[in-house]
């Protein structure tokens, strides 16, 4: 062997330990077999990924699976499986192999969770919306579609609240997910951005440069924003120079692709975000939640009120997609001219109409497509209603409310305003330990930007932004136990005094 390879090989060996080694050839077995399969279209290329995933798991850490995962999280793509079903490969099948591991080391008692924390509201809370989805598919329309809705809800469940709460025993660990989540993204942006560089950045080819990887610009941009929080108090986190440095660039990189990818909401989400940081120092939360719910129930009742509905009707000939003019495509938005927007109360009066239909039950989980479409109204229809996306909703709530009735619904409401009286709590109760209250605010600025994309999207199943979501979660469920236990131990130093 040549000296030099040999020195580089002695000096790489003194770097890294033996597992570090392994799991960096984990990495790049994966890589190559993504990109092999991604190119060619055979998912069978990823067989020997799936292989080494299986391998590392056993001969290493099943901790490691968690950090790789979000690493490739950005270059899953998705398959077409049996009976009109399909899966994210590699995301899901590694979700599959988490939470394998998480509930045996729960099980084997290789890892454990305190009890304070298996009681806390939010846990108890998404055991009861699992609960109600397991009893609402027994009314479903489609059973097989909401079985699957149901398993997919525990690979999402058990990996990313329960294996969190797991590996992060620490504020700093919480930075680790967002570093390798954030590096992979910062890949696809340069992926992405190379494609759409030799169009010129043109809005009407955002999509074209996307490809393979992702279905459309509203899934890239939205994992562009939501790891925007993170990184920036990550990097307020960090005591050193170079980490501080590193991400400051992934700041910029993430901004980049956002600014670049020109999706709406995903650009406006973020100063919501920061919006809402004001309303939580301000402990305005309460006043906030109740004024919201109040104007959506008048409007709710003036639309629903006779034929009042019938006004948001769009002009079938003058509603158009500007995709060649960014300027243009924001005027259309506000003069309801737009036919993202209009498509949207088209299904929406198609949701009411489903809703008003089985009020209880709903149709099922992940069954409004195509259901839905037995509720349209003609009057309501725009260019792109024939759905070959076969999307549901454009609003995360309304789809709860169509697909799983009242009781799923009132559930996912009080899920969502449990975990922003908790956030606000907590960063008041954090103030003497800046290390939790840095946590806290990443991961409830995350939560509020995913929050907001609900309105005008469905993604909690999303793979690349469904794990974030219950993260942030599972982070709101640790801070408040790193700070029960620092009061306990104030408690215990003054009774020693």
């Amino acid at each position: 062997m040549n000296p030099s390879v040999t020195n580089l090989w002695h000096r790489l060996r003194q770097s890294f330990d033996g597992a570090q080694l392994l799991f960096m050839a984990f990495v790049g077995l994966l890589l190559v077999s993504g990109a092999a399969a991604a190119l060619t279209r055979l998912p069978a290329l990823l067989l020997p990924a799936a292989l080494a995933v299986g391998l590392l798991v056993v001969l290493v850490e099943w901790r490691w699976v968690y950090y790789l995962l979000f690493f490739l999280l950005p270059f899953s793509e998705e398959i077409s499986l049996f009976g009109g079903l399909s899966m994210d490969v590699p995301s899901e099948p590694l979700m599959l192999a988490l939470t394998g591991c998480v509930g045996a080391a729960l099980l084997l008692g290789a890892g454990r969770i305190p009890r304070r924390e298996w009681l806390n509201p939010l846990l108890i809370i998404l055991g009861l919306m699992l609960l109600w989805t397991a009893v609402d598919a027994f009314f479903s329309v489609d059973t097989l579609k909401s079985v699957k809705y149901l398993l997919a809800k525990v690979w999402y469940l058990t990996p990313f609240v329960l294996g969190t709460l797991l590996i992060v025993r620490r504020p700093a660990d919480a930075w680790r997910f967002a570093a390798f989540y954030a590096t992979g993204a910062c890949l696809s942006v340069m992926y992405v951005v190379s494609r759409h560089a030799t169009k010129g950045f043109s809005f009407a080819d955002i999509n074209w440069a996307l490809r393979p990887f992702f279905r459309n610009h509203v899934i890239y941009a939205t994992m562009l924003a939501l790891l925007i929080p993170f990184c920036w108090f990550a990097m307020r986190a960090a005591t050193k120079v170079g980490p501080k440095i590193a991400w400051r660039v992934v700041l910029g990189v993430l901004l980049f692709g956002l600014l670049t990818s020109y999706t709406r909401a995903s650009i406006l989400s973020l100063p919501i975000a920061a919006l809402y940081f004001l309303v939580m120092r301000l402990r305005f939360t309460k006043v906030v939640l109740v004024a919201v719910a109040v104007a959506t129930a008048f409007g709710v009742v003036h639309i629903a009120t006779g034929d009042n509905y019938m006004e948001f009707a769009p002009n079938y000939e003058r509603t158009i997609f500007n995709g060649k003019n960014f300027e243009k495509h924001l005027e259309a938005t506000y003069k309801m001219q737009d036919v993202s927007g209009m498509e949207r109360v088209y299904r929406w009066v198609a949701a009411a109409r489903m809703i008003a239909d089985k009020p209880i039950v709903g149709s099922g989980a992940a069954t409004f497509y195509p259901e839905y479409k037995r509720y349209t109204i003609k009057s309501f229809r725009t260019y792109v209603s024939d759905n070959p996306e076969k999307s549901t909703t454009h609003n995360y709530f309304l789809l709860q409310l169509a697909e799983q009735g009242i009781p799923g619904f009132l559930l996912f409401l009080v899920f969502i305003g449990t975990a922003l009286l908790k956030a606000e709590s907590l960063y008041h109760r954090s103030r003497q330990q800046p290390e939790v209250r840095r946590v806290i605010l990443g991961a409830t600025m995350s939560f509020i930007v995913i929050v907001f994309h609900l309105t005008l999207n469905e993604l909690v199943e999303v793979d690349r932004i469904g794990p974030v979501f219950f993260i942030c979660v599972a982070l709101l469920i640790r801070s408040e136990s790193w700070l029960a236990e620092a009061q306990e131990g104030e408690a215990d130093s003054s009774l020693r005094a």
